[in-house]
């Protein structure tokens, strides 16, 4: 594998950025590789390099790169122009078309990133309820912003304290932290800090660790733990969304949130977020309310014509039956390449994402970090070797897209085989 042209490059970027990268989790040892173009399911870096990917840009890109009706449109709205600020007719369609496939989701507003999303939620929830406090779960990621950077404890529940230098102390006390697949430690909370708690915001399926799957029965003891208390319950389905089914994880599971945050393939692969929930709560918002969030590039035209092109894509008979068959496909061999090279590690996953985790399998972020770390990097570049990219940690999610043929897993799962063994 080349590497010259990335290696200076990085070289360039580490005196002009942070750690010479955009994003923490680019920053592969010795150096991240360059992207120079992607079509379908393939990368090819400055060097020349070509990998099937996995990564899929942390899950956006669900139809693979370069999806040529996806193009076809976004080219057709830039001769439109590409941003207003203004409405446009395509929000109203958009919103529509994401409400009619979320039971949550009486209402919506069209932010920018999941980070924006799930900051406008806790915002909606709090300033409706009136209440600071809000529970997370350990090992959930909700973006980059203050109230949900917070560090995992040991207990079973947790008091918040920074991840991050630069979030105030004040802020973190209000962030409180339950184990995963763990319904006596969200009643615990939920009783000791009685008509304190406004909201408890989840990933159904835990993506930013995983994947972790709940335990049977255990979303729908979180809705019921939520309605008991009075406390709203906020589904981040930025990962999820999309992907396990139309309407996601809640519709996958039969259980139903009060609010919902949405992203990544919703926007066909440009930037978005969306919050939506009940429409007693969404009325709050302004203009209608006193709850303020603005934008100004909420709604942007481009990333609304990207979403309903990918939209009519997933919509499509048999579009994520098929998807999903790969998905399944992929663990069941990988499950059985692990069963054959005795390791001890374990395959999760669900719909058309995956995972090795390099230990047993994991119910909560505190057994995923039991999980051979090193062991996994190892094995993350002898597979970029191999010209496979997938995630480069442990506790991140894989991806599979819908133009991930058969025999491309095929040459996948043979590289599994050859380099699980180090």
């Amino acid at each position: 594998m080349r590497s010259d042209a990335s290696a200076k490059l990085f070289d360039r970027a580490k005196t002009l950025m942070p750690g010479g990268v955009s994003s923490p989790v680019r920053a592969i040892y010795p150096h991240p590789f360059y992207v120079s173009r992607a079509e379908g399911p393939y990368l090819w870096d400055v060097d020349g390099n070509r990998f099937i990917d996995y990564c899929l840009a942390y899950g956006p890109m669900i139809l693979g790169h370069r999806h040529p009706l996806v193009m076809e449109r976004v080219v057709d709205q830039l001769r439109k122009g590409w941003l207003y600020g203004t409405p446009s007719e395509l929000e109203v369609n958009l919103a529509q078309r994401i409400a009619d496939h979320y039971p949550s989701i009486d209402m919506l507003r069209f932010v920018n990133t999941g980070t924006e999303a799930t900051m406008a939620a806790l915002r909606i929830a709090r300033g409706a309820t009136g209440r600071d406090k809000i529970v997370k779960v350990e090992g959930g990621f909700h973006g980059a912003h203050d109230s949900v950077l917070i560090k995992a404890g040991s207990g079973a529940t947790t008091l918040g304290t920074p991840d991050s230098l630069g979030v105030p102390l004040d802020v973190a006390k209000n962030t409180l932290q339950v184990a995963y697949n763990d319904p006596e430690a969200l009643e615990t909370l939920l009783h000791r800090f009685r008509g304190e708690v406004a909201a408890v915001i989840m990933e159904p399926v835990l993506g930013n660790i995983g994947p972790i799957l709940p335990r049977e029965g255990y979303l729908q003891s979180v809705r019921d733990l939520t309605l008991d208390e009075d406390v709203l319950l906020i589904f981040d389905e930025v990962i999820t969304g999309f992907r396990l089914s139309l309407g996601g994880a809640q519709k996958h599971y039969g259980v139903t949130p009060d609010m919902t945050t949405l992203g990544k393939i919703i926007g066909g692969g440009f930037p978005i977020g969306v919050v939506g929930g009940r429409k007693d709560l969404m009325e709050q918002v302004s203009p209608g309310g006193g709850i303020y969030q603005a934008g100004t590039f909420n709604g942007s035209p481009i990333s609304l014509t990207a979403g309903t092109a990918t939209l009519d894509v997933l919509e499509k008979d048999g579009m994520l039956e098929l998807l999903n068959a790969s998905g399944e496909k992929m663990r069941k061999a990988l499950s059985d390449i692990v069963e054959d090279l005795g390791l001890g590690y374990s395959v999760s996953g669900i719909a058309s994402i995956f995972k090795v985790f390099f230990g047993k399998e994991p119910k909560n972020y505190a057994e995923a970090l039991r999980c051979d770390k090193e062991g996994y990097l190892a094995f993350f570049r002898r597979m970029l070797e191999a010209g496979i990219f997938l995630p480069p940690s442990q506790f991140e999610t894989n991806f599979i897209s819908a133009v991930h043929s058969d025999e491309i897993i095929d040459d996948t799962l043979e590289a599994y085989k050859s380099n699980l063994r180090g």
